[in-house]
């Protein structure tokens, strides 16, 4: 269970404020962060001497979320002798040799996140994680949000979006105090903000720092892997907690951290921006379905180690690793080793990856797919899908791969040409030898019979890994894979790029280093 965290460890140093004056509560119809109310509040020059007038606002639209959990746990059995001809010592208690093991019981566990009131009728905001299942087989049995004052409801779970990490709960109660999002994309980095949760159940904690990045990719992929990176400490309970700039407005919602060995805050930490979360809170609370563009395909950012065979300029584009047939993907013409470069026109880039465009596009759009194939751009046309669930997604990416000790060919095969820079030795990869090495009987390539241990290829691949293209160019001969190569020397690059079969796990892309 991944935890979100608000950060915030920013030295304050004196400097010109504005006055600030204390303003009266505001009403139960007017939010806690109304810009007429904060305008007295809200320090505009200079570093700030001081945010207590700023919290002393915010934080009752703040709250602790807790959850209570069933989950189901191994018996452990009484018997010390269990299993043994000593068994019958305990009266016939415990298990004995052979005898069934015991049900698993059900035990409670607890959780705790943080919140956010976003109107004065109790709707709460948080992270899904905050209020999801952390186990399998686990239910969440009750949610209960505590107010800064201690007040405690029992709260319902209007819905959740596990893509996006978000939730929306409710509670029965009139006049909250509450707040309003904000315009993520307003901010800069080094903007002072501030971050309200409840680390480790301690109570409600203020932390402060400054936006130190926007758009910040964590590397868990998705069209919601676009974060604010503060250095504002966040901790374990931090997760849901509201992230506010100095005019008191939420820019976004606390959700991870970078931790380090011991588990805790480094001054790394991660916020949903509310630009994106708005939008899916409003779809919740409308019990609107969230439908998200899709594809059908995985993709690889092009970092320089892949670009380079390529003649491609770096993070310009993503690489299809695979093609999921029947999907959209599939039906435009996409194939595996295209570099996709622009989706309807907006650039694929590491701030706005190919799912993130792709998700924001509504479901049956038409749109135009700008790709790079064997070093020629085209255009393809694509209606797009609706994403799955994460869950269907999940199950569909799972499965029970072979032992990594592969079954080795039944030949040698002669060395081929392609040895001397590669560092390889391939052979045809006939229906027995894939039958030897357990892949599929529908791939096609070359199969490694040996490796020069020195060599870069030899250090990546070994002896029955096939591989199925180079440089986005099939190969079923070792006549086809030197040429390929031979041409890769000419045009003066230092590398090639493999697209290689396992057993039976998903084909990856190896960037391989030529021999000099």
């Amino acid at each position: 269970m991944r935890y979100a965290y608000a950060i915030t460890s920013a030295v304050l140093l004196g400097g010109a404020a504005a006055a600030m004056t204390l303003q009266p509560p505001a009403t139960a119809q007017t939010a806690q962060n109304e810009p007429s109310a904060m305008a007295a509040l809200a320090p505009r020059a200079g570093a700030p001497i001081s945010f207590a007038d700023l919290v002393a606002r915010l934080q009752p639209a703040v709250v602790n979320i807790s959850t209570k959990q069933s989950i189901k746990v191994p018996q452990q059995n009484a018997n010390p002798f269990a299993g043994t001809p000593f068994a019958d010592l305990f009266g016939g208690q415990g298990q004995g040799q052979g005898a069934p093991t015991p049900p698993p019981v059900t035990r409670e566990a607890q959780s705790l996140g943080s919140g956010f009131l976003i109107s004065d009728d109790g709707y709460v905001v948080t992270n899904n994680h905050v209020v999801a299942p952390g186990a399998k087989g686990a239910s969440v049995d009750s949610i209960t949000v505590t107010l800064t004052n201690r007040k405690e409801y029992v709260a319902k779970l209007i819905g959740r979006d596990p893509a996006s990490d978000l939730a929306l709960l409710k509670i029965e109660a009139k006049g909250l105090p509450f707040v309003k999002f904000g315009d993520s994309e307003r901010a800069r980095v080094g903007d002072w903000i501030i971050a309200i949760g409840n680390p480790f159940g301690i109570g409600s904690t203020v932390t402060a720092g400054i936006v130190s990045a926007l758009h910040r990719a964590t590397g868990q992929g998705g069209a919601y892997d676009r974060f604010i990176q503060t250095d504002a400490a966040i901790n374990q309970g931090n997760s849901g907690g509201p992230m506010f700039d100095l005019n008191g407005n939420v820019i976004g919602i606390n959700s991870q951290i970078f931790a380090g060995q011991s588990g805790g805050n480094i001054g790394i930490g991660f916020a949903i921006p509310a630009g994106e979360a708005k939008p899916i809170i409003d779809k919740l609370m409308q019990g609107t379905t969230i439908a998200r563009g899709y594809l059908g395909v995985s993709m690889l950012p092009l970092t320089e180690e892949l670009a380079a065979p390529l003649g491609l300029p770096k993070n310009s584009g993503e690489i299809i690793r695979s093609v999921s047939p029947g999907e959209p993907a599939d039906k435009a013409g996409v194939m595996v080793g295209d570099v996709i470069v622009a989706v309807n026109g907006q650039a694929v880039t590491q701030d706005s990856s190919l799912s993130y465009l792709v998700s924001n596009v509504k479901p049956g759009t038409r749109i135009p797919l700008d790709i790079i194939r064997n070093g020629k751009k085209q255009t393809l046309s694509v209606v797009v899908g609706t994403r799955p669930s994460e869950d269907a997604l999940a199950a569909a990416a799972s499965g029970t791969p072979d032992d990594d000790a592969m079954a080795q060919p039944d030949t040698d095969g002669p060395a081929s040409p392609v040895a001397n820079k590669l560092g390889l030795a391939v052979v045809p990869l006939t229906p027995q030898i894939a039958r030897n090495i357990g892949v599929d009987s529908t791939v096609k390539g070359v199969v490694i019979s040996g490796t020069d241990p020195t060599s870069d290829a030899g250090q990546k691949l070994k002896r029955g890994d096939v591989i199925i293209s180079v440089n986005g160019s099939a190969v079923d001969t070792p006549a086809a894979l030197s040429a390929i190569v031979a041409q890769s020397i000419k045009d003066g690059r230092p590398s090639v790029l493999l697209y290689v079969q396992r057993q039976r796990l998903p084909a990856q892309f190896v960037p391989v280093k030529l021999k000099k």
